[in-house]
Protein backbone atom coordinates (compact mmCIF):
# COMPACT_ATOMS: atom_id res chain seq x y z
CA UNK A 1 0.00 0.00 0.00
CA UNK A 2 1.23 3.78 -0.43
CA UNK A 3 1.04 6.17 2.18
CA UNK A 4 1.28 9.95 2.23
CA UNK A 5 3.15 11.11 5.67
CA UNK A 6 3.09 14.86 6.19
CA UNK A 7 5.35 16.30 8.07
CA UNK A 8 7.53 13.02 7.20
CA UNK A 9 10.78 15.02 7.39
CA UNK A 10 10.49 16.35 10.95
CA UNK A 11 11.88 14.47 14.09
CA UNK A 12 8.82 12.65 14.79
CA UNK A 13 8.21 11.59 10.76
CA UNK A 14 11.43 10.58 10.09
CA UNK A 15 10.60 7.53 12.53
CA UNK A 16 7.40 7.06 11.13
CA UNK A 17 8.29 6.65 7.59
CA UNK A 18 10.63 4.09 8.60
CA UNK A 19 8.61 2.03 10.29
CA UNK A 20 6.24 2.01 7.30
CA UNK A 21 8.68 1.35 4.92
CA UNK A 22 10.25 -1.48 6.38
CA UNK A 23 6.44 -2.26 7.00
CA UNK A 24 6.66 -2.48 3.33
CA UNK A 25 4.37 0.52 2.19
CA UNK A 26 4.61 2.61 -0.44
CA UNK A 27 6.00 6.31 0.95
CA UNK A 28 5.49 9.27 -0.15
CA UNK A 29 6.70 12.79 2.31
CA UNK A 30 5.03 15.74 1.89
CA UNK A 31 6.88 18.64 4.19
CA UNK A 32 7.44 22.15 4.04
CA UNK A 33 11.21 21.64 6.14
CA UNK A 34 10.19 24.55 8.19
CA UNK A 35 11.85 22.38 11.13
CA UNK A 36 12.11 19.06 8.63
CA UNK A 37 15.18 18.52 6.77
CA UNK A 38 16.33 16.21 3.42
CA UNK A 39 18.92 14.45 5.54
CA UNK A 40 15.88 12.31 6.84
CA UNK A 41 14.15 11.43 4.29
CA UNK A 42 15.32 8.05 3.17
CA UNK A 43 15.84 7.53 -0.80
CA UNK A 44 13.14 4.83 -0.20
CA UNK A 45 10.56 7.38 0.02
CA UNK A 46 9.76 10.07 -2.66
CA UNK A 47 9.85 13.44 -1.20
CA UNK A 48 7.26 16.38 -2.53
CA UNK A 49 7.94 19.97 -0.94
CA UNK A 50 4.48 20.73 0.09
CA UNK A 51 2.25 23.19 2.68
CA UNK A 52 -0.40 21.40 4.23
CA UNK A 53 -2.41 24.72 3.81
CA UNK A 54 -1.72 24.36 0.19
CA UNK A 55 -5.02 22.55 -1.02
CA UNK A 56 -3.23 22.66 -5.03
CA UNK A 57 -0.02 20.90 -3.89
CA UNK A 58 -2.15 18.02 -2.01
CA UNK A 59 -4.26 17.49 -5.28
CA UNK A 60 -1.29 17.29 -7.02
CA UNK A 61 -0.12 14.80 -4.95
CA UNK A 62 -2.76 12.71 -4.92
CA UNK A 63 -3.21 12.76 -8.75
CA UNK A 64 0.40 11.84 -8.60
CA UNK A 65 0.48 8.69 -6.59
CA UNK A 66 -1.68 6.00 -5.70
CA UNK A 67 -2.65 7.17 -2.38
CA UNK A 68 -4.35 4.57 0.18
CA UNK A 69 -3.89 6.60 3.13
CA UNK A 70 -2.78 9.36 5.09
CA UNK A 71 -0.36 9.67 8.11
CA UNK A 72 -0.92 13.52 9.34
CA UNK A 73 1.81 14.76 11.50
CA UNK A 74 1.91 18.23 10.03
CA UNK A 75 1.63 21.01 12.25
CA UNK A 76 3.03 23.43 15.04
CA UNK A 77 3.85 21.99 18.63
CA UNK A 78 5.10 24.47 21.11
CA UNK A 79 2.88 24.95 23.48
CA UNK A 80 4.79 28.75 24.68
CA UNK A 81 4.95 29.50 20.94
CA UNK A 82 0.89 28.60 20.52
CA UNK A 83 0.15 31.31 23.42
CA UNK A 84 1.79 34.20 21.58
CA UNK A 85 0.36 33.25 17.87
CA UNK A 86 -2.85 31.55 18.38
CA UNK A 87 -4.11 32.61 14.76
CA UNK A 88 -1.25 30.79 13.53
CA UNK A 89 -1.51 27.44 15.39
CA UNK A 90 -5.15 27.67 14.18
CA UNK A 91 -4.08 28.45 10.87
CA UNK A 92 -1.50 25.37 10.28
CA UNK A 93 -3.08 22.88 12.36
CA UNK A 94 -6.80 22.99 12.60
CA UNK A 95 -7.11 24.65 8.90
CA UNK A 96 -4.54 22.46 7.42
CA UNK A 97 -5.89 19.50 8.51
CA UNK A 98 -9.46 20.45 7.17
CA UNK A 99 -7.45 21.57 3.93
CA UNK A 100 -5.90 17.99 3.69
CA UNK A 101 -9.38 16.32 4.68
CA UNK A 102 -10.73 17.93 1.74
CA UNK A 103 -8.08 17.16 -0.89
CA UNK A 104 -8.67 13.01 0.36
CA UNK A 105 -12.34 13.61 0.07
CA UNK A 106 -11.86 14.62 -3.57
CA UNK A 107 -9.32 11.52 -3.96
CA UNK A 108 -11.42 9.19 -2.14
CA UNK A 109 -8.49 8.59 0.36
CA UNK A 110 -10.55 7.18 2.99
CA UNK A 111 -7.75 6.37 5.66
CA UNK A 112 -6.04 8.52 7.95
CA UNK A 113 -3.55 8.50 11.09
CA UNK A 114 -3.68 11.30 13.11
CA UNK A 115 -1.17 12.85 15.72
CA UNK A 116 -2.87 14.28 18.36
CA UNK A 117 -1.54 14.99 21.57
CA UNK A 118 -1.62 14.56 25.31
CA UNK A 119 -2.01 18.23 25.54
CA UNK A 120 -5.60 18.09 25.03
CA UNK A 121 -6.33 16.90 28.58
CA UNK A 122 -6.91 18.96 31.66
CA UNK A 123 -4.38 19.50 34.61
CA UNK A 124 -5.11 15.94 35.71
CA UNK A 125 -5.60 14.47 39.43
CA UNK A 126 -2.22 13.44 39.72
CA UNK A 127 -3.37 9.91 38.20
CA UNK A 128 -2.62 8.29 34.71
CA UNK A 129 -4.67 10.13 32.15
CA UNK A 130 -7.10 7.17 29.88
CA UNK A 131 -8.60 8.71 27.08
CA UNK A 132 -12.23 9.47 28.76
CA UNK A 133 -10.50 11.38 31.06
CA UNK A 134 -11.45 15.37 31.07
CA UNK A 135 -10.40 17.39 27.55
CA UNK A 136 -9.52 20.55 28.70
CA UNK A 137 -6.60 22.23 26.99
CA UNK A 138 -4.61 25.16 28.46
CA UNK A 139 -2.69 25.87 25.49
CA UNK A 140 -3.94 27.31 22.30
CA UNK A 141 -1.60 24.24 20.74
CA UNK A 142 -3.43 21.76 22.66
CA UNK A 143 -7.09 23.29 21.86
CA UNK A 144 -5.66 22.73 17.69
CA UNK A 145 -5.35 19.14 18.22
CA UNK A 146 -8.76 18.42 19.96
CA UNK A 147 -10.36 21.03 17.63
CA UNK A 148 -8.59 18.35 14.61
CA UNK A 149 -9.64 15.10 16.04
CA UNK A 150 -13.60 16.70 16.59
CA UNK A 151 -12.85 18.01 12.45
CA UNK A 152 -11.98 14.47 11.62
CA UNK A 153 -15.00 12.45 14.24
CA UNK A 154 -17.17 14.74 12.38
CA UNK A 155 -15.56 14.03 8.93
CA UNK A 156 -15.91 10.29 9.52
CA UNK A 157 -19.60 10.71 10.63
CA UNK A 158 -20.56 12.25 7.50
CA UNK A 159 -18.51 10.29 5.05
CA UNK A 160 -16.63 7.06 4.69
CA UNK A 161 -13.26 7.92 6.98
CA UNK A 162 -11.54 4.92 8.78
CA UNK A 163 -9.07 6.94 11.28
CA UNK A 164 -6.92 6.60 14.35
CA UNK A 165 -5.70 9.20 16.25
CA UNK A 166 -2.81 9.10 18.58
CA UNK A 167 -2.89 11.16 21.61
CA UNK A 168 1.50 11.70 21.83
CA UNK A 169 3.05 11.94 25.43
CA UNK A 170 6.65 13.48 25.54
CA UNK A 171 9.02 12.24 23.01
CA UNK A 172 12.52 11.75 23.68
CA UNK A 173 15.29 9.63 22.07
CA UNK A 174 16.24 8.81 18.71
CA UNK A 175 16.47 5.42 16.41
CA UNK A 176 19.62 6.59 15.06
CA UNK A 177 21.77 9.68 15.31
CA UNK A 178 20.69 10.47 12.13
CA UNK A 179 16.82 11.09 13.47
CA UNK A 180 17.85 13.20 16.41
CA UNK A 181 15.49 15.71 17.61
CA UNK A 182 17.43 19.06 16.12
CA UNK A 183 14.89 21.62 17.73
CA UNK A 184 15.33 23.75 20.44
CA UNK A 185 11.98 23.51 22.18
CA UNK A 186 11.53 19.72 23.79
CA UNK A 187 13.19 19.36 27.25
CA UNK A 188 15.72 17.13 26.80
CA UNK A 189 17.77 19.26 24.00
CA UNK A 190 17.64 21.74 26.58
CA UNK A 191 18.95 19.83 29.25
CA UNK A 192 22.07 19.10 27.07
CA UNK A 193 22.42 22.41 25.76
CA UNK A 194 22.69 23.30 29.93
CA UNK A 195 25.32 20.26 30.05
CA UNK A 196 27.62 21.31 27.25
CA UNK A 197 27.65 25.14 27.83
CA UNK A 198 27.38 25.49 31.88
CA UNK A 199 24.32 27.89 30.98
CA UNK A 200 21.63 27.09 33.64
CA UNK A 201 18.64 25.10 32.56
CA UNK A 202 15.28 27.23 33.41
CA UNK A 203 13.17 24.67 35.54
CA UNK A 204 9.71 25.60 35.55
CA UNK A 205 8.35 25.38 38.87
CA UNK A 206 9.81 23.30 42.20
CA UNK A 207 6.98 23.15 43.88
CA UNK A 208 4.46 21.02 41.78
CA UNK A 209 2.33 18.36 43.62
CA UNK A 210 4.52 15.85 42.90
CA UNK A 211 7.32 13.50 44.25
CA UNK A 212 10.29 16.46 44.16
CA UNK A 213 8.14 19.26 43.10
CA UNK A 214 8.97 19.67 39.67
CA UNK A 215 6.91 18.39 37.03
CA UNK A 216 6.11 14.96 35.68
CA UNK A 217 6.05 13.96 32.11
CA UNK A 218 5.76 10.66 30.25
CA UNK A 219 8.66 10.44 27.67
CA UNK A 220 8.37 8.01 24.94
CA UNK A 221 10.79 6.69 22.49
CA UNK A 222 10.20 7.69 19.03
CA UNK A 223 10.74 4.58 18.10
CA UNK A 224 7.76 3.56 20.22
CA UNK A 225 5.99 6.59 18.80
CA UNK A 226 6.69 5.05 14.83
CA UNK A 227 5.41 1.20 15.90
CA UNK A 228 2.26 2.93 17.17
CA UNK A 229 1.78 4.15 14.03
CA UNK A 230 2.36 1.34 12.25
CA UNK A 231 0.13 -0.31 14.37
CA UNK A 232 -2.54 2.14 13.40
CA UNK A 233 -2.21 1.91 9.94
CA UNK A 234 -2.77 -1.80 10.18
CA UNK A 235 -5.82 -0.92 11.73
CA UNK A 236 -7.45 1.39 9.93
CA UNK A 237 -6.37 -0.85 6.57
CA UNK A 238 -8.24 -3.70 7.84
CA UNK A 239 -11.66 -2.29 8.77
CA UNK A 240 -13.30 0.87 9.44
CA UNK A 241 -11.99 2.13 12.83
CA UNK A 242 -12.84 5.68 14.95
CA UNK A 243 -10.56 5.14 17.40
CA UNK A 244 -7.90 7.41 19.52
CA UNK A 245 -5.25 6.22 21.73
CA UNK A 246 -2.62 7.35 24.06
CA UNK A 247 1.21 6.96 22.89
CA UNK A 248 3.13 6.67 25.87
CA UNK A 249 4.52 4.47 28.63
CA UNK A 250 2.61 4.66 31.48
CA UNK A 251 6.01 5.36 33.48
CA UNK A 252 6.31 9.14 34.90
CA UNK A 253 9.85 11.13 35.24
CA UNK A 254 10.06 13.88 36.60
CA UNK A 255 12.09 17.00 35.33
CA UNK A 256 14.94 16.83 38.27
CA UNK A 257 14.80 12.81 37.86
CA UNK A 258 15.46 13.28 33.60
CA UNK A 259 18.72 15.54 34.84
CA UNK A 260 19.58 12.85 36.87
CA UNK A 261 19.69 10.70 33.88
CA UNK A 262 21.38 12.94 31.74
CA UNK A 263 24.10 13.21 34.16
CA UNK A 264 24.76 10.01 34.62
CA UNK A 265 24.70 9.15 31.06
CA UNK A 266 26.97 12.31 29.93
CA UNK A 267 29.12 12.34 33.11
CA UNK A 268 28.05 16.31 33.07
CA UNK A 269 26.65 18.72 35.61
CA UNK A 270 23.67 20.11 34.67
CA UNK A 271 23.37 23.53 35.98
CA UNK A 272 19.77 24.83 36.59
CA UNK A 273 17.64 27.68 37.95
CA UNK A 274 14.18 27.28 39.23
CA UNK A 275 11.75 29.48 37.42
CA UNK A 276 8.28 30.07 38.15
CA UNK A 277 5.85 27.29 36.97
CA UNK A 278 4.21 28.40 33.42
CA UNK A 279 0.58 28.35 33.37
CA UNK A 280 -0.05 26.20 30.64
CA UNK A 281 2.24 23.48 32.29
CA UNK A 282 -0.16 20.71 33.86
CA UNK A 283 2.28 19.62 37.04
CA UNK A 284 1.87 15.91 36.27
CA UNK A 285 0.82 13.98 32.38
CA UNK A 286 1.23 10.20 32.14
CA UNK A 287 -0.71 7.87 30.05
CA UNK A 288 -2.94 5.26 31.02
CA UNK A 289 -1.81 2.92 27.59
CA UNK A 290 -4.11 -0.02 28.52
CA UNK A 291 -6.26 0.84 26.01
CA UNK A 292 -4.23 0.70 22.59
CA UNK A 293 -2.72 -2.43 24.10
CA UNK A 294 -5.70 -4.24 24.60
CA UNK A 295 -7.21 -3.34 21.43
CA UNK A 296 -3.61 -3.62 19.42
CA UNK A 297 -1.31 -5.08 21.02
CA UNK A 298 1.00 -2.49 20.94
CA UNK A 299 3.14 -1.25 24.06
CA UNK A 300 6.42 0.74 24.51
CA UNK A 301 9.92 -1.02 24.04
CA UNK A 302 12.49 1.64 25.45
CA UNK A 303 12.76 2.65 28.62
CA UNK A 304 14.23 6.41 30.51
CA UNK A 305 17.80 5.61 29.80
CA UNK A 306 17.79 4.42 26.27
CA UNK A 307 15.67 7.66 25.67
CA UNK A 308 18.63 9.54 26.85
CA UNK A 309 21.74 7.39 25.93
CA UNK A 310 20.23 7.61 22.51
CA UNK A 311 19.47 11.63 22.13
CA UNK A 312 22.99 12.35 23.42
CA UNK A 313 24.40 10.29 20.97
CA UNK A 314 22.56 11.80 18.01
CA UNK A 315 23.85 15.06 19.48
CA UNK A 316 27.54 13.61 18.37
CA UNK A 317 28.83 16.03 21.40
CA UNK A 318 31.13 12.78 22.87
CA UNK A 319 30.71 9.23 23.01
CA UNK A 320 28.12 7.57 25.47
CA UNK A 321 29.35 6.01 28.46
CA UNK A 322 27.42 2.85 28.94
CA UNK A 323 25.72 3.14 32.42
CA UNK A 324 23.71 0.98 34.49
CA UNK A 325 19.47 1.16 33.35
CA UNK A 326 18.86 3.89 35.81
CA UNK A 327 15.07 3.81 36.60
CA UNK A 328 13.16 6.87 38.25
CA UNK A 329 10.68 6.17 41.20
CA UNK A 330 7.75 4.13 38.78
CA UNK A 331 3.91 6.14 40.29
CA UNK A 332 3.02 3.92 37.83
CA UNK A 333 4.05 0.76 35.90
CA UNK A 334 2.86 0.53 31.92
CA UNK A 335 -0.93 -1.02 32.35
Amino acid sequence: MSWLVTGGAGYIGAHVVRSLLAAGHDVVVADDLSTGSLLRVPPAAHFVRARITDRWALDAIFAAHRIDGVVHLAGRKSVAESLADPLGYHRVNVTGLAVLLEAMAAAAVTRLVFSSSAAVYGPGSGQPLAESSPLAPASPYGRTKLAGEQLIRDCAAAGSLSWIALRYFNVAGAAEPALGDQGGENLLPRIFRAALTGDPLTVYGDRHPTRDGTAVRDYVHPADIASAHAVAVSAVTRGRRADVYNAGTGTGSSVRELIAMTEAVTGLSVPIRIGAARPADPPHTVADVGLIRARTGWRPRHGLAEQVESAWAATGATPVAPVARLTPVAEFAAL
